[in-house]
């Protein structure tokens, strides 16, 4: 039977390590907002919880285990930050569920969002006739973004993290090497671009 002595101090180091995971991620708290977020809580919680009643597990071989598993937390996010095709593999895509008022029911579908779930969300936002909806994107989190029309309004930057946002582009009917030229007429470069937005039909740049 573990002394209580141990058990203290494994859950110590377990409660520093979260502490850390949630400064270093910037997030504030362990909330999910995706998919990859949920599994880091889960393993955490799996490993802090099913190690510290554990005699055969010594304090080294724990601390051991929550840093190997911080590493691959923080190794995870910064490869889907700064590799667009890891981040849809691993976080996924926002998709397009309806447009112009019309639903793609095969998306819809592959996301295994029923029309009762659709139909709640549209509630939710205030949305009672779907004909008013000019674009409904389903995010990461299972959230909807909806544009309506007349809203001119793009909701998503065209660049983050120096990296293309292509779904973007194609609301705004535009393709990278217009974005490009944009940008480099404004004296950057893409990998020197945190965020731009695409407001009043000008691309707003924030740099890094």
């Amino acid at each position: 039977m573990p002394s209580y002595f141990d058990i203290t101090i494994k859950l110590i180091f377990g409660f520093f390590c979260l502490v850390l995971q949630i400064n270093l991620s910037g997030k504030g708290n362990l909330a999910p907002s995706s998919g990859i977020d949920q599994l880091q809580n889960y393993v955490l919680g799996g490993i802090v919880g099913g190690m510290i009643y554990s005699v055969d597990v010594s304090l080294l071989q724990f601390l051991l285990v929550l840093l190997i598993w911080t590493l691959i937390v923080f190794t995870m996010k910064f490869l889907t930050t700064h590799n667009r095709w890891i981040k849809r593999w691993v976080v996924g895509n926002p998709q397009t569920i309806i447009t112009n008022g019309h639903i793609d029911v095969q998306t819809a579908a592959k996301n295994s969002l029923s029309a009762q779930d659709l139909s709640f969300k549209l509630r939710i936002a205030g949305i009672n006739d779907i004909r008013t909806v000019s674009r409904a994107i389903l995010e990461q989190n299972g959230q909807l973004t909806i544009t309506q029309k007349g809203d001119a309004t793009i909701k998503y930057p065209l660049i983050m993290d120096g990296q293309i946002n292509s779904e973007a582009l194609e609301l705004i009917d535009h393709s990278d090497e217009w974005l490009l030229a944009n940008i480099a007429q404004q004296g950057y470069s893409l990998q020197q671009i945190y965020m731009a937005n695409y407001l009043n039909h000008k691309i707003v740049i924030t740099p890094y």
